[in-house]
């Protein structure tokens, strides 16, 4: 496989970031037709005390301040395989495809980042479990017409 310059940048930009003071990851998207890079960012959780604030994250967030809302006809390249909450935003967002640089397995020898529910190692395999058997703790409430938003939205939007 021949090596990557936007790969290579994940790698740089994630590297400045750990001198910097935050966590090992960064994102570059890179619209396909032109090569051009529409965008890059680095996991900011250290930095700005948002949870959420990964690195592809921060990316999709910059790019929608930029008007666009989606990913079609872009690459996003990454640092590490997408943690699920990011994995969860590419699908939505539907890029091209997503390039990683390190796989979980060589991620989680050297970075852990987990927390009383879930490790690198037992993430992915959480979202499979039912609900009730998940570490997370969720029930539902008790509510007399639960569907009701999601109906209005889908009488204000009939061709959605």
């Amino acid at each position: 496989m021949p090596q990557d310059q936007h790969a290579d940048r994940t790698v740089e930009l994630a590297l400045a970031n750990v001198d910097a003071g935050g966590k090992p990851f960064a994102c570059v998207v890179v619209d396909r037709a032109s090569g051009d890079v529409l965008v890059e960012a680095t996991n900011q959780v250290a930095q700005s005390g948002d949870l959420t604030a990964h690195a592809e994250i921060t990316a999709i967030r910059r790019l929608a301040e930029q008007g666009r809302t989606g990913l079609e006809g872009c690459d996003v390249y990454v640092t590490a395989y997408p943690c699920p909450m990011c994995l969860g935003a590419l699908y939505y967002a539907q890029p091209e495809q997503v390039v990683y640089v390190a796989t979980r397995e060589q991620e989680d020898r050297h970075y852990e980042d987990g927390n009383r529910y879930v490790t690198l190692a037992s993430f992915y395999d959480e979202y499979a479990k039912p609900v009730d058997q998940r570490r997370l703790p969720a029930v539902q409430a008790d509510h007399p017409d639960p569907e009701s938003p999601f109906r209005a939205w889908a009488q204000a939007h009939p061709d959605a």
